[in-house]
C-alpha cells in the first residue's frame, strides 16, 4: 500500500507539470492531429483500403491511435533522462518513498496524458470522416486498449530513459526503435504491396496486431492482408494482450532494477 501510494504521489508530480507548463500538453496534442491531416488529405486519396466503399480514414484511424500511443515511450524515456541530467533522481532518493514509485508514477502520469491526446484525435478523426460503428461499448473497449498498449510501452521508455547519458540520446533511441516497428506494419496501408519478407514481418509485429485489433473494435473487418495465414493476422486482439503481457513481464522488473541500481550509485 505504501508503494502504491507514493506511485501515486509521483503521479500527480506529473499531472501538475501539465498545468504549470501547459505547452507539453499542447505539443503532445499537435503532433498527433496533426498526422491525422496529413496523412488524410495528402495521402488518403492514393492509398487504396481493399475494401469496397470503405474510405481512407476508417482504415487510417487505428493506425494513428496506435502509433500515437506507442509513442508514449518517447515522453517516458526523455522526461526521465531530463531528470536524471538533473539531479532530481538523487532527490527522490532522499525522501522515504518506495524505491520503485518513481518509475511507476511516471507510467501512469504518462498514461493519464495519453487519455487527453487520445480523446483530441478521437474529436479531429470525426471531423475529418471518421465513423466507428461498432456501438459506444465496443469503442470504449478500443480506447481503454489503446491506453493498456501506451502504459506497456512506457515501461520501454523508462529502460531506454535510465540507461543513457542524456534526453537527446534517448530520443534519438526512441525514434530507432519505435518508427520501424509503426511504418513496417498495417498501419497505414494494407501489408499486400510490401515485399514477402516485409509481410511476414508485419504480421507478427505487435504494432500491426494492435491496429487490426482496434480496427475489429471501431466495427472495420480484419484487412491485415494476410500472407502467411498466421496465427497473430487472424487473432489480433488475442495477439495484443499477449504481446503487452511479455512487454510489461520483461520490462517492468528490468526497469525497476535498473532504477535502483542507477539510484544506489
Amino acid at each position: 500500500m505504501t508503494s502504491i501510494s507514493d506511485s501515486l504521489v509521483i503521479t500527480k508530480r506529473q499531472l501538475l507539470q501539465l498545468i504549470r507548463i501547459p505547452e507539453v500538453l499542447i505539443f503532445s496534442t499537435i503532433q498527433p492531429v496533426m498526422f491525422v491531416l496529413l496523412f488524410r488529405y495528402v495521402f488518403g486519396g492514393s492509398i487504396s483500403t481493399g475494401i469496397p466503399g470503405v474510405d481512407y480514414v476508417q482504415l487510417l484511424m487505428p493506425g494513428i491511435f496506435v502509433q500515437t500511443v506507442a509513442f508514449t515511450l518517447a515522453g517516458t524515456a526523455v522526461g526521465l533522462a531530463e531528470d536524471m541530467q538533473k539531479g532530481l533522481i538523487d532527490r527522490f532518493r532522499s525522501l522515504p518513498i518506495s524505491r520503485s514509485a518513481v518509475v511507476f508514477g511516471r507510467t501512469l502520469g504518462d498514461g493519464a496524458l495519453n487519455i487527453v491526446v487520445l480523446t483530441v484525435m478521437g474529436l479531429a478523426g470525426y471531423l475529418v470522416g471518421w465513423r466507428p460503428s461498432s456501438g459506444f461499448l465496443n469503442v470504449l473497449l478500443g480506447f481503454g486498449f489503446l491506453l493498456l498498449f501506451g502504459f506497456s510501452m512506457a515501461w520501454v521508455g523508462v529502460l531506454i530513459g535510465l540507461s543513457v547519458r542524456s534526453a537527446r540520446v534517448a530520443n534519438a533511441a526512441v525514434f530507432i526503435a519505435v518508427f520501424p516497428l509503426t511504418f513496417l506494419s498495417n498501419a497505414f496501408a494494407p501489408t499486400t504491396g510490401m515485399p514477402k519478407a516485409l509481410q511476414y514481418f508485419a504480421e507478427w509485429n505487435p504494432v500491426s496486431t494492435m491496429v487490426a485489433g482496434c480496427r475489429e473494435l471501431f466495427g472495420l473487418q480484419n484487412i491485415f492482408g494476410v500472407t502467411a495465414n498466421s496465427w497473430p493476422s487472424q487473432n489480433p486482439l488475442q495477439m495484443s494482450l499477449i504481446y503487452m503481457v511479455i512487454i510489461m513481464a520483461i520490462f517492468i522488473p528490468l526497469s525497476v532494477r535498473k532504477y535502483i541500481n542507477t539510484a544506489s550509485k
